[in-house]
């Protein structure tokens, strides 16, 4: 797989956490196979390829993928400035969180312990759930400006959805960092966009 459509791929996954971070603070709602598939990706630490992270399929990256066609895209009317601002803020925070070398081993530490809760709970259960939530607010949201989830106040008022929120922000970094590790780059988001919507658009036909 070139580098193109691996950093086609993980953007993409940091799309698909941003849109159904916005769907669950705005209905309470999430798809459990979708939910299911953006933990296991944090729990994926030394896999053989980028598509492993992912259970194989470019399909599991559909919503993502078309979630970066119609806000990177040129032709698209369905740009929404919400979903932008949590890529952006995910993309930050791993930025600042690959300076600090203490924080990446506590973070493999943390994960390591949530594997380990693996072999007693699903990982859409609550425990794990929190579990997951709870890395993120300790190492992840204190090194930045913690990112502004906007929604329903009754619904964001819930433990439950406070809890699925941060442990999939918690995926978006760990998708962010695969990002950058297959040379994602901020500037490429601006001078390879066009490339980007185009490997996006290739794989889409692919799901």
């Amino acid at each position: 797989m070139n580098s193109i459509n691996e950093q086609t791929l993980t953007l993409a996954a940091v799309c698909q956490v941003a849109y159904w971070v916005q769907k669950i603070s705005r209905s309470g709602q999430i798809d459990e196979d979708e939910l299911a598939l953006l933990l296991n990706s944090v729990m994926i630490t030394s896999p053989k390829n980028t598509m492993e992270v992912y259970g194989g399929e470019i399909s599991h990256l559909k919503i993502g993928l078309t979630t970066l066609v119609n806000h990177l895209g040129n032709k698209s009317t369905n740009k929404d400035p919400e979903i932008t601002r949590y890529v952006v803020s995910l993309l930050g925070l791993e930025r600042r969180l690959s300076k600090y070398s203490d924080k990446m081993n506590a973070l493999g530490e943390r994960i390591n312990q949530s594997q380990r809760q693996l072999a007693h709970y699903d990982i859409t259960s609550e425990t794990l759930v929190s579990s997951l939530a709870s890395i993120y607010s300790d190492l992840i949201s204190p090194l930045g400006t913690p990112i502004q989830v906007a929604g329903e106040p009754a619904i964001l008022k819930q433990s439950v959805n406070q809890h699925k929120i941060r442990a999939l922000l918690l995926a978006g970094i760990r998708s962010s960092v695969l990002w950058r590790q297959v040379g994602g780059q901020r500037r490429s988001i601006l001078f390879s966009r066009s490339k980007l919507v185009e490997c996006a658009e290739q794989l889409l036909k692919a799901c």
